[in-house]
């Protein structure tokens, strides 16, 4: 499936460790921590699910220029991010665990900003996207006038499941399904606390109509439905009765994500074409297994990690994973010494080709054998860590060849991609790539972008 999430991200950290003494200051437990761990948080938790899933995911949101940012964007190795500025701090919200027991979470840059402006890109990602999921916490994403006018133009296309935040904006009018939880569904209806009749089933279903209903005017969504934790969810359609799904029993120890895993596999399913009420009962079950097998706590680390090695096996992992999901992995190659416009603009040229970029590179030892002892100019750690700061750069494959025959034979990358002004069958890597399927493609090259070029200013100002 190719699922776009749009919303807010933030970062979540993860502070594992004992609690086995009190602090002498004050009567509160000591946690001494084993495990750190970093992960994206917000419409990037949704994504990430999305994508350990096997989908292809869009992620539309806006990113800071901070740390924490930079963080975010590892985490989401990946998702393809469309993003715009945020104008304002990461949020990140640390959690503290001693063995399984939450201690503590503490929140830091989580004011509520102003709303941030749409790119070009990000409505550009919306308008083809085949699925949507808004992830809305609060922070203006979903407030942005014009992402709300695309969506709901588009709410009549295509399913879009809409997660909503208590001081997020109303969901737009049309769309499939809003997935409220009780307090959160309260809150939107004016029900104050909502009694749920001490958590019986039967009151909790009664409660949970009554407010679905009054939701379901309120917003003119197609659907809404209530989430009651461990028992499960109450859908309310147009036109009829409405429909009390339970949750399987489940040992749930952190209900973090809960809300996420279910926006996320309605939207699926949806997509899938199953009907409303499957799609619901698909998805309460899908939520309800993901927190008894631990929640966010099971999900893998997926930090891009910096550059050493086995980022090789990165790459081929990436490339198996890809091709095993029914997409296309592209690859290019070259010694990429001195970044420069003419780069990016091939590279970002070659990822619109495919599901991944994963980039061959020259190691310092083949560019030296190629280019001559006065190159590289950047070293190969540099190189591969600028080429994967990129937002179109999937991966990066270090090969100490003189040519990259050996690489792709690794690889056999579906699409392999040269910048230049001859043919693709002229191209000496054209034979081997078609020998698995494959097809060469070359992309236009840029007039007075080289890295000769940029090489011999820095050489006549030194």
């Amino acid at each position: 499936m190719r699922i776009t999430v749009v919303g807010d991200v933030l970062l979540d950290v993860d502070l594992s460790g004992e609690a086995t003494r009190l602090c002498p200051d004050a009567p509160v437990p000591v946690v001494d921590v084993s495990e750190v761990r970093r992960r994206a948080g917000g419409a990037g938790l949704v994504a990430r699910m999305l994508a350990r899933d096997g989908h292809r995911v869009t992620l539309v949101t806006v990113l800071s220029d901070d740390d924490a940012s930079l963080e975010l964007e590892g985490a989401l190795a990946g998702v393809h991010v469309v993003s715009g500025p945020s104008g304002a701090r990461t949020p990140v919200k640390t959690r503290v665990r001693a063995g399984r027991q939450p201690v503590v979470r503490v929140d830091e840059g989580c004011g509520r900003p102003e709303v941030p402006a749409a790119t070009a890109g990000m409505l550009r990602a919306l308008e083809r996207a085949e699925a949507i999921v808004v992830a809305d916490y609060g922070r203006g994403v979903a407030a942005n006038q014009e992402i709300r006018d695309l969506l709901a133009a588009r709410s009549g296309d295509i399913p879009i499941v809409w997660d909503p935040h208590p001081s997020g904006a109303a969901p737009v009018p049309g769309v499939a399904v809003v997935t409220p939880n009780l307090s959160e569904a309260a809150k939107a209806a004016g029900s104050g606390s909502a009694d749920l009749g001490a958590g019986r089933p039967a009151a909790v279903a009664a409660v949970g109509s009554v407010i679905g209903n009054t939701l379901l005017d309120r917003w003119q969504s197609q659907a809404v439905l209530v989430t009651v934790g461990e028992q499960g969810g109450v859908l309310s359609q147009r036109g009829t009765s409405p429909l009390a799904i339970p949750a399987p029993a489940t040992e749930v120890t952190d209900p973090c994500g809960a809300g996420d895993r279910l926006a996320a596999s309605l939207a699926v399913h949806l997509a899938e074409g199953c009907s409303l009420s499957d799609a619901a009962e698909r998805a309460i079950n899908e939520a309800a297994a993901f927190l008894g097998a631990g929640g966010v706590a099971s999900l893998p680390d997926r930090h891009r990690p910096v550059w050493h090695h086995s980022r090789e096996e990165d790459a081929l992992g990436l490339a198996r994973r890809v091709r095993a999901n029914g997409g296309t992995v592209v690859a290019t190659g070259g010694c990429f010494d001195l970044l420069h416009a003419g780069h990016a603009r091939t590279l970002a040229a070659a990822r619109d080709l495919g599901d991944c970029l994963i980039v061959c590179l020259n190691s310092d030892a083949s560019v030296r054998r190629i280019k001559g002892e006065q190159r590289p100019i950047v070293s190969q750690q540099d190189r591969a860590e600028l080429l994967l700061a990129l937002e179109c750069v999937d991966a990066v494959l270090v090969f100490g060849e003189d040519t990259p025959e050996a690489c792709l034979e690794a690889l056999r990358p579906d699409v392999w991609v040269k910048g230049g002004d001859y043919r693709a069958s002229e191209l000496p890597e054209t034979g081997l790539v078609e020998s698995w399927g494959g097809h060469c493609v070359t992309v236009p090259f840029h007039q007075a972008r080289s890295t000769s070029v940029l090489a011999d200013a820095l050489a006549k100002v030194s």
